[in-house]
């Protein structure tokens, strides 16, 4: 039996999971990352790539920007393409912010090598995972190294192993309730080694169905195709996927796409799903572990971000001074700006997509929102504030505050 000791074991090697080491290192704290993928399926796990702002300061701060400010993609708006036709927003001008496109495979890369250079311990291919949260004194986590059972001792435990892993399930039936919606989209998805098909991120709307024109690299495009749910992969040939996305981003009736090798592809049903409360005892919840947004406005990566900051904050209190308040009103910091990112993600959900059916009224209102963000600059800098997560930091940073302030 191996038996180890550390302050807190953290299941789970994504963003969230890594970030939060790294930040924990950097206060004096201890950690072990159990991730059960291997290192190279996370490092080539393709996911969001759409960083705000304050996401970007914040890996700047602790010292995981160096790449990313090389080789990241600077944008200062993107493009609203509505049945053919071009409109910008541009998003520095409205708010003083910019955001960056610089894939999660590649910050996931940066923060692994970081965590080893600094003598990090992160185990990959872990998959018998078991938590035992003890009230009083530390807590165990059970699972296999380097052939052999192990137990770690630990003060909290941090899950950051997404929607489909043990931390969340550990906690006891009806002391966790579930908030989800799931919509009647489904979003598919290549990579594709062609150069993107404008300089920023292009959302168009089409009586055919929503498309989205990204990127990854000057090289490497990722575009998404509205389909309905269930839709199988075999159905989407190379050849109809390239039809369908010169139909529906076309501009003035004329394609504006470049083509190239399709390299991946994938099929993602929309939906959101938020966790409360987001800890249980010593246990917390972070990044998909407590909460999924649907992809439309890019907020899971920004969201798993803000929770371990706040999070590592919390815990340095914990050890710096016994302060144990931060770690108790944890949930209660977080829930204000991730049911605003929640909410703005439905709308825009709303907004961008071809409504199911033959909803002429939604089909209305959709075209009066549109009509309204094309067209009054007052709408046009709301959408832009929280596109970049500006009006979101504000309603975090008020919740933060009253927790501050509570007693004990």
């Amino acid at each position: 039996m191996n038996r180890l000791r550390t302050q807190v074991a953290i299941v789970g090697a994504g963003p969230a999971g890594l970030l939060l080491s790294h930040l924990l290192h950097r206060q004096g704290v201890d950690s072990i990352v159990l991730e059960r993928r291997s290192r190279e399926y996370v490092e080539r796990r393709v996911r969001a790539g759409l960083l705000e702002h304050s996401t970007v300061e914040l890996l700047r701060a602790c010292g995981l920007a160096g790449r990313l400010d090389r080789e990241g993609l600077r944008h200062d708006g993107f493009e609203l393409r509505v049945n053919g036709h071009r409109h910008r927003v541009d998003t520095t001008a409205l708010t003083g912010h910019r955001t960056y496109v610089y894939g999660q495979q590649e910050l996931v890369k940066d923060m692994i090598r970081a965590r080893l250079e600094a003598g990090g311990q992160v185990r990959f291919g872990i998959e018998d995972v078991s938590l035992d949260l003890a009230g009083d004194g530390p807590s165990t986590v059970r699972c296999t190294l380097d052939g052999r059972p192990a137990e770690i001792a630990c003060d909290f435990v941090a899950g950051c192993d997404g929607f489909h892993g043990v931390s969340r399930r550990t906690i006891p039936p009806g002391l966790l309730t579930s908030y989800e919606r799931r919509y009647p989209s489904a979003w598919l998805g290549i990579l594709a080694a062609a150069p993107p098909t404008s300089r920023e991120l292009v959302y168009a709307v089409h009586e055919r169905g929503f498309a989205l024109a990204s990127m990854r690299t000057p090289e490497i495009s990722r575009l998404y195709l509205q389909v309905e749910p269930g839709e199988s992969l075999d159905a989407w040939p190379d050849d109809r996927i390239w039809k369908e996305l010169r139909a529906r981003l076309a501009v003035d009736g004329e394609a504006a796409l470049t083509e190239g090798p399709v390299l991946e592809r994938s099929l993602v049903e929309l939906r959101s799903y938020v966790a409360e409360p987001m800890q249980h005892g010593p246990l917390f919840l972070a990044g998909d572990a407590a909460h999924i947004v649907p992809p439309t406005a890019a907020k899971g990566l920004n969201l798993a971000v803000e929770d371990v900051k706040v999070l590592s904050e919390a815990f340095h209190a914990w050890y710096a001074t016994g302060d144990r308040a931060p770690l108790d009103g944890y949930s209660e910091a977080r829930l204000p700006a991730i049911w605003e990112a929640e909410d703005f993600s439905d709308w825009m959900a709303h907004l961008l997509h071809r409504l199911p059916g033959d909803d002429t009224y939604g089909s209305r209102l959709q075209r009066a929102r549109l009509d309204a963000v094309v067209n009054s600059p007052t709408a046009a800098r709301q959408l832009a504030e929280r596109y970049v997560g500006t009006s979101r930091q504000n309603s975090g940073g008020r919740a933060r505050s009253r927790v501050t302030a509570a007693p004990g």
